[in-house]
């Protein structure tokens, strides 16, 4: 099982965010193209400019890509553990 977070920030600036928090996990860039956000379903857009950015999600996907939770958030800071874990648990045992 493989943990990775994801953001529409640019690379350099979730570098230092993942480096000031000391992640166990990497910290992906989906900037500038919003391509894997967008693919999920997570896309929103904030502000007067109506900025894009994640809306604080966890999504447990498969080894073959098929999404098999999600939890959405806009205020989202903890990992779901309950219902999250237990699914993942069942997924690592299948695969």
């Amino acid at each position: 099982m493989q943990l990775l977070g994801i953001s529409a920030s640019n690379r350099f600036s979730q570098k230092t965010y993942a480096d000031s928090l000391k992640l166990p996990f990497p910290l992906l860039s989906d900037f500038p193209d919003l391509k894997v956000i967008r693919k999920y379903g997570v896309l929103k857009r904030v502000g007067e400019a109506k900025r894009p950015m994640a809306n604080g999600s966890y999504l447990l996907i498969d080894k073959q890509g098929i999404v098999r939770g999600k939890w959405t958030n806009p205020h989202l800071e903890v990992l779901p553990s309950g219902p999250f874990l237990e699914m993942a648990q069942e997924l690592e045992k299948k695969f």
